[in-house]
């Protein structure tokens, strides 16, 4: 087993097995600048690892992913609509960095996952998500819309499902999350571990060179495929509306801990 530490992750190779474990639990796993830019590299890596099967993404704590850190918002909320649009590609990035990455990959849920946390799940091929956990898409009460998550998310969920969550920012449990097809399985936290061990050995039995090119058959059969313009579309939808007056001030009544004006 091999193991490495960088500051926003743990990552370790088991079996043909690469792990990558959010290990920020007191922000509960919340990603800014820094995290985007370990996970992008990380995922890119296990993609040409020789020793690598299948990539599993986990998490410490009792978060899966809180979406956005607030200290990265914080400094969000004065961007201009470049800075916006630069800040945006970089998770655009990290987000088809993992949803690309040739070695299939299975999302651990074993908590909470909120706003930018779910494109971390949808972007993976499969999700394991304890039957506790709660999911939401709140970015429309802060003003802001998810779309550079949006080409990952609504394949996972389908169009009928993201209407109703992307507008309404309703939170939902995950045998919700189940039936809308964000995750592919729902168990008790005592046996989540044995459900992901489960699928990687069922991968680790597959041929690689088949597994590779069946995960491209997907990507390149269903629906549009997610490419340099659909990416671009969404970076500029985030990049508007962060710099839009309502979007300013979502972020700050959010920050700031206030009702927002649209509700005073």
């Amino acid at each position: 087993m091999t193991t490495t530490n960088p500051s926003a992750l743990s990552v370790a190779t088991q079996a043909g097995v690469r792990t990558i474990t959010l290990n920020r639990p007191d922000v509960r796993n919340a990603f800014n600048d820094e995290v985007i830019s370990e996970l992008k590299t990380a995922f890119l890596e296990a993609g040409q690892a020789i020793d690598v099967r299948c990539v599993v993404l986990a998490a410490l704590g009792p978060a899966f992913c809180a979406g956005a850190d607030l200290n990265w918002m914080r400094r969000m909320a004065d961007y201009t609509r470049d800075e916006n649009l630069a800040d945006a590609g970089q998770l655009a990035t990290m987000l088809r960095a993992i949803y690309d990455c040739p070695k299939p990959t299975i999302a651990r849920v074993q908590g909470d996952v909120f706003a930018g946390g779910l494109g971390l799940v949808a972007a993976c091929d499969m999700a394991v998500s304890v039957d506790t956990a709660t999911y939401c898409l709140s970015e429309v009460k802060l003003g802001l819309i998810p779309a550079t998550i949006s080409p990952y998310v609504i394949r996972a969920m389908g169009a009928r499902a993201s209407h109703r969550y992307f507008l309404t920012a309703e939170r939902f449990s995950a045998a919700e999350a189940h039936r809308t097809g964000l995750v592919h399985e729902v168990v008790t936290a005592d046996a989540l571990d044995a459900k992901v061990a489960e699928l990687t050995s069922a991968l680790g039995s597959a041929s690689p060179n088949a597994v590779r090119a069946c995960k491209r058959l997907v990507q390149h059969v269903a629906e549009r495929e997610i490419d340099d313009a659909l990416v671009a579309h969404t970076v500029a939808g985030i990049a508007d509306i962060r710099a839009s007056a309502q979007g300013k001030e979502g972020v700050q009544s959010f920050l700031q801990k206030r009702k927002p004006n649209w509700l005073l």
